[in-house]
């Protein structure tokens, strides 16, 4: 099929390239443009731009698909459908319209639940028991469209956004070639979504990762592990009575009963306002990700600590 493929970061990438194993012919790559990053401020490519030309793809990099411009190359591109995979822009009605089975989306929830911008983190954070890849016509609505096909993953007690991140990533490329080879035999069947159960993914704002002790401590280990890697839920640690900031990337629930924020044991069992969590993973300020035997032979936090 003649295809263009739009998308940005690696998740997008995998399914980039399983496309185009698939034998497709992929005309244009759309990506968001290069921007500053690390501690230099180099302008870096996204990782679909830099697999697009390891491929020999030719990539463009608009700023706004609004852009008449655009839209007209777009519409020029004769395209039998267009993939689009985490973007990062939204497509006016003209996009859509344009190829001639329309624009397909991967989306990483079983939809209706978690419409919006990160379903994976809000899956994870809400406790849910499952979630899904699935690939939808896309419309002018916020992931309203019909579901063509769909691939449910459980969500694993000691999952975090990273690794379901992954594994979704994964499921989510080995479905292109089944959905395109479907599409072109007219053996798609779209599927409306449901009217019931509607939930939207808002994103994750800063104010949420700094951890509040008061929460049961099932509630404060899905939503510390939904935060994981990034933005990292955080607590404040006294350090000579200077306070450093320190990220939780996975923690546990486990019994246990004192006042919240304080330290149960000499392993980092921190009571919550029920129950308690055990930290597992942490990352100091300025360092790097260590397990939480590591972390406490640089940083002693003895039973009655209280963390901020």
């Amino acid at each position: 099929m003649r295809l263009a493929f739009l998308g940005t970061p690696d998740f997008a990438a995998a399914s980039l390239a399983e496309i185009a194993a698939a034998g497709h012919d992929i005309v244009r790559v759309y990506t968001q443009p290069p921007r500053p990053k690390g501690r230099g401020h180099e302008e870096r490519k996204t990782p679909v731009h830099e697999l697009a030309e390891t491929l020999g793809l030719p990539v463009e990099t608009p700023k706004s698909f609004k852009d008449p411009g655009v839209l007209a190359d777009f519409a020029a591109l004769d395209l039998d459908a267009a993939v689009v995979v985490a973007y990062g822009q939204i497509l006016p009605q003209a996009a859509l319209d344009a190829p001639r089975f329309g624009c397909l989306n991967l989306h990483g929830s079983l939809l209706p639940r978690w419409r919006g911008a990160a379903p994976i983190q809000r899956a994870i954070m809400a406790g849910d028991e499952r979630t899904g890849v699935q690939v939808m016509q896309m419309e002018a609505g916020l992931d309203t469209g019909p579901i063509l096909l769909s691939e449910t993953l459980r969500i694993f007690p000691t999952d975090t956004a990273g690794s379901l991140h992954d594994r979704m990533m994964a499921t989510g490329a080995q479905m292109w070639p089944r959905a395109l080879a479907a599409l072109e035999r007219g053996s798609l069947e779209a599927q409306p979504q449901s009217e019931d159960g509607v939930t939207y993914a808002a994103k994750i704002t800063p104010e949420e990762a700094r951890i509040d002790w008061t929460r049961p401590a099932d509630e404060l280990s899905c939503h510390i592990r939904g935060l994981s890697p990034f933005p990292g839920a955080w607590f404040t640690l006294d350090a000579g009575g200077k306070p450093v900031r320190v990220k939780v990337l996975n923690a546990k629930a486990e019994e246990g009963e004192g006042v919240p924020g304080t330290a149960l044991d000499d392993t980092l069992l921190i009571a919550c306002g029920e129950g308690a969590v055990r930290l597992t993973r942490l990352q100091r300020e300025g360092r790097g990700a260590i397990d939480a035997a590591d972390f406490l032979r640089g940083t002693t936090i003895p039973a009655g600590t209280v963390l901020g």
